[in-house]
């Protein structure tokens, strides 16, 4: 890769950093003021906190790579701290895919009711443990990337536009290696969320045809609060699957052709945290309105702050219905 599309996807990368920051850190925001007011999180916080977590440290340990790797273009930092912060990059991105399927399974079993008992039951055990599942997710990323030490070896074959601290996957059990962790990070997750985005739309179709057919025509049906959920789980799984494309593609000129485009891949997983916590932030509730409300109320503890605070919209007054006489 040429030493400017390095500097350039750099760039893009830093703004996107930004916005992934912003808007996950609103994320923690909302859910430590929901812990605050609850003295508990939801199973679904629980995920979305942990996704939250996960996309930011996952930019800021890319980013500082990428930084890094511009200072210190000749490499003369010992490359095995580059190489640390490259498998955190890989075990944070698994974390990030499996916190993502995780989620959709979630809202896939409160709005779809399965008839098969035994995997109801599968469903109630994984979901009781779900602050333990969100646990186990990152210890198995780094669990799965640790072998990259032993199977990959340094990117030494280009010398002009090389990136400190690359491990490729240049032998046969490198690239076996390399099938695996996709499968592992990328493949299954996907598949999961395909299965729950079946099951969601299956569910929609039959809820709108009985509310249709309940209403015989007479005004259109309509789904209330539960269709902020459906269009948000539904808009997971695109944004999933455009990604996950994208990063298979990446990886198999990676693997196949050793090219040096790995600052690809930190592109766009950068652009899928940032578009997956504004997919979380509008399933919640509306962006603005929220975060100017939660704005005036931290300005009240400081009155002499207090002219700072944003006017908020008043919810309109109903207008009663006309009565025939």
């Amino acid at each position: 890769m040429h030493g400017w599309v390095k500097v350039t996807l750099w760039a893009l990368t830093g703004l996107l950093a930004v916005t992934t920051i912003f808007f996950n850190s609103y994320i923690l925001l909302m859910s430590l003021l929901t812990y605050r007011k609850n003295k508990k999180w939801t199973p679904s916080e629980t995920i979305i906190l942990a996704l939250a977590i996960g996309s930011i440290s996952h930019q800021l340990i890319c980013y500082y790579w990428m930084t890094m790797a511009e200072v210190d273009n000749k490499c003369r930092i010992i490359e095995t701290s580059y190489t640390i912060m490259l498998l955190l990059v890989y075990s944070l991105k698994f974390t990030i895919m499996w916190d993502s399927s995780f989620l959709t399974f979630y809202y896939s079993t409160k709005l779809v009711n399965t008839p098969n008992r035994c995997y109801t039951d599968i469903q109630a055990v994984i979901l009781k443990h779900v602050t333990l599942a969100v646990f186990l997710i990152p210890l198995g990323g780094l669990g799965t990337c640790m072998p990259m030490m032993v199977v990959f070896h340094a990117d030494n074959h280009t010398v002009a536009y090389k990136d400190c601290g690359v491990l490729m996957p240049d032998t046969l059990p490198g690239k076996v290696y390399e099938v695996i962790y996709l499968i592992l990070s990328d493949v299954l997750p996907g598949l999961l969320m395909m299965k729950c985005c079946i099951s969601i739309s299956v569910h929609l179709a039959l809820h709108l045809r009985h509310m249709k057919a309940s209403t015989n025509g007479a005004h259109a049906p309509k789904l209330g609060s539960q269709m902020r959920v459906i269009r948000m789980a539904l808009s997971l799984v695109a944004v999933f699957i455009i990604f996950l494309v994208v990063d298979l593609f990446v990886n198999y000129r990676i693997a196949v052709y050793h090219e040096n485009i790995i600052m690809l891949t930190f592109f766009f997983t950068s652009i899928y945290t940032t578009v997956t916590a504004m997919v979380l932030i509008y399933g919640k509730k509306p962006f603005w309105k929220a975060l100017i409300h939660e704005f005036n109320i931290s300005m009240d503890v400081y009155p002499c702050l207090s002219c700072l605070k944003v006017p908020e919209q008043k919810a309109k007054p109903s207008t009663p219905a006309k009565v025939k006489n």
